[in-house]
């Protein structure tokens, strides 16, 4: 069942910090995911407005977890899915979608929302030009907003017996932020909600501007929170603070909390709780903190939990690599390259079967060009027919040849 999920003491990270803090843990969920309550909630009120009709397809621009509700629903109903999602998104996640018998899409992060090959962008075009399509819109529909209105924020108000001074929130879409702000500073006026944000996102800013400041936008790795553009779901009048978090500190955080807390959760848990510890005046002895996780670990084990991913991102110390040590490092996987006779759509089996962005491409033993999944997914949107054509007529330049010392 979806909602009544436990509330858990945190032990150790917080044990410096006045006050008492508890997590609450939406990774028991069936998709192991807060999304999962908004994606019913979503799906249930189009029904009844009659947009949503038998047989239909749900398209989504989700970075995982919206999909993963949509998903498990949506087959239980009788849906097709089709799901928008963006490179920077872990490969558990999109496997996990793809699971559920869901299409999923691949976008390049590093646009703007209203360019043509934004995740945002081509799940609007597919839900105008698939017949009996519905895109739900997590962003704007307020559904979003009105599910933890009714069901997150009662349950916590109920589990702390009205005792919680501080929520605090990763924002993403920000429906659980508002929702269940909401609820609460309905019973309490006097309570602090506390949003999460992360560098590269326009949220703290706008709150306290009222600007929005393109300057603010840049590309970051920190998966569930943050965003580009302003969604309708984001009440600014219910959360009183954004504070933001690095992608360094998120992850290390969310490791921390596996080990110190023999909790498994996600990489907005860790931008969640290392936002605690940056806020740390705000909390006095009698607080009562909340904070909500919302997915689970086991979609970050390629990425926050892998030490290689961590240090090539310089979220973990070593020693300057060589290109030996790379190599090294490597050996036991074989190079993938691609024939420049080979077809577009065979790179593109390529890039999914085994989780690659690039590949050199060869001719007669010699490397004469290369591929990017960013450059091809371009070529494609802009001419869908590029699927068919050889890999030599799309190809950029070969990649750099270095000393191995």
């Amino acid at each position: 069942t979806i909602g009544n999920t436990p509330l858990v003491k945190v032990n150790k990270i917080t044990k410096n910090l006045p006050g008492e803090y508890y997590i609450k843990l939406e990774t028991f969920n069936p998709g192991n995911s807060i999304k999962d309550r908004m994606a019913l909630k979503m799906i249930e009120d189009a029904e009844k407005q009659g947009l949503l009709k038998p047989g239909g397809t749900i398209i989504e621009g989700t970075s995982g977890n919206t999909g993963m509700g949509l998903a498990i629903a949506a087959v239980l109903k009788g849906y097709k899915c089709i799901f928008t999602t963006t490179d920077k998104q872990s490969k558990e996640k999109i496997d996990a979608l793809r699971a559920f018998g869901a299409e999923v899409i691949v976008c390049p992060t590093d646009v703007e929302p209203e360019d043509p090959k934004s995740y945002y962008s081509v799940s609007s075009r597919l839900a105008k030009e698939i017949p009996n399509a519905w895109k739900p819109n997590q962003y704007d529909n307020l559904s979003n907003t009105q599910a933890h209105y009714e069901q997150t924020g009662p349950e916590i108000w109920e589990q702390t017996q009205g005792k919680i001074t501080h929520l605090v929130v990763g924002v993403g879409t920000g429906g659980t932020i508002s929702g269940t702000g909401k609820f609460l500073k309905e019973q309490n006026p006097n309570i602090k909600v506390l949003g999460i944000d992360t560098y590269g996102s326009v949220f703290k800013k706008y709150k306290e501007t009222g600007i929005f400041d393109k300057n603010e936008i840049y590309p970051y790795i920190t998966e569930g929170i943050g965003e580009d553009f302003i969604p309708k779901n984001v009440d600014f009048s219910i959360i009183d603070h954004f504070e933001k978090v690095t992608d360094k500190d998120a992850a290390i955080m969310t490791r921390r909390i596996a080990r110190e807390e023999g909790i498994f959760a996600g990489n907005s848990a860790g931008a969640a709780m290392a936002g605690v510890l940056q806020m740390k005046d705000f909390f006095d002895e009698n607080s009562f903190v909340v904070i909500i996780f919302h997915d689970h670990g086991s979609r970050y084990l390629a990425k926050m939990f892998n030490d290689d991913w961590m240090r090539e991102r310089g979220f973990l110390p070593f020693s300057k690599p060589r290109a030996m040590d790379i190599i090294r490092n490597h050996q036991h996987l074989k190079l993938i390259t691609v024939a420049a006779h080979q077809t577009v759509t065979e790179v593109l089996k390529l890039f999914q079967k085994y989780d690659i962005s690039q590949i050199p491409v060869m001719e007669n033993n010699e490397f004469v060009g290369s591929i990017n999944d960013n450059h091809l997914y371009q070529s494609i949107i802009e001419n869908p027919e590029v699927k068919n054509q050889p890999v030599k007529d799309v190809m950029q330049k070969p990649f750099p040849v270095v000393d191995i010392t």
